[in-house]
C-alpha cells in the first residue's frame, strides 16, 4: 500500500515501452519507497511487513521476494523462517535474537574486537525457546537468516528494514 509520498510500482512495460525482442521486460521501480511505502500490519498491533517486489509477478519457477518489514515499540516479534532471507535494517534499532532449534543468523558488522557482532549465550529459557545468539542492530547491518530461524525482533525506538526472501509474493 503506498502513500501519498510514494510513487507506484511502475516497469518498464506498464510505461509503454518495449525491451529488444525476446526481451522479458525492463526494471521496475518505487519512487520514495523507504519513506513513502506503509506495509501493512501483520502481527502484534506494530509490526508491518510488504512485499514491493515478487519474482512470481514474473512469473519466475524460484521465488524470490522483497520489501520492507517495520516494527515499532510493542510486543516482540518471533518468527519461524519457512525460506532463507536476507534483511538490512534501514533505520532505528531493533534487538534481533536467534531462538533455540535455528541455524545461526549471520551479521556483516563486526564488532570493535574484530569479531562477529553475535552476542553468544545461554540466555535465557521462556515459551519462545533459550537465547542462542542476539544482536543490537543499528542501522547498515545486514542480516542472513537461513531456513528453519526461529527469531525474535524487538525495538526500544522503532525501525525499518528491507528484506529479501526466497518464497513467493505474501508468503510470510
Amino acid at each position: 500500500m503506498a502513500s501519498k509520498e510514494a510513487e507506484q510500482v511502475v516497469s518498464g512495460k506498464e510505461m509503454g515501452k518495449k525491451g529488444k525482442e525476446g526481451e522479458e521486460g525492463l526494471f521496475s521501480y518505487v519512487a520514495n519507497a523507504q519513506k513513502g511505502y506503509e506495509p501493512p500490519m501483520i502481527a502484534n498491533g506494530n509490526a508491518f511487513l510488504g512485499d514491493v517486489f515478487s519474482t512470481t509477478d514474473i512469473g519466475r519457477d524460484h521465488p524470490l521476494s522483497a520489501g520492507f518489514y517495520h516494527l515499532a515499540p510493542g510486543p516482540e516479534l518471533v518468527y519461524t523462517y519457512t525460506y532463507d532471507e536476507m534483511k538490512i535494517l534501514l533505520e532505528g534499532d531493533m534487538q534481533i535474537a536467534q531462538l533455540s532449534s535455528s541455524p545461526a543468523p549471520t551479521l556483516t558488522r563486526p564488532t570493535e574486537e574484530g569479531k562477529s557482532g553475535i552476542k553468544e549465550g545461554e540466555g535465557k529459557g521462556g515459551e519462545e525457546g533459550i537465547v542462542k545468539a542476539e544482536v543490537d542492530a543499528k542501522a547498515g547491518d545486514v542480516f542472513f537468516f537461513p531456513k528453519g530461524s526461529v527469531i525474535r525482533f524487538r525495538t526500544r525506538g522503532g525501525g525499518k528494514a528491507w528484506f529479501v526472501g526466497a518464497r513467493a509474493r505474501d508468503g510470510a
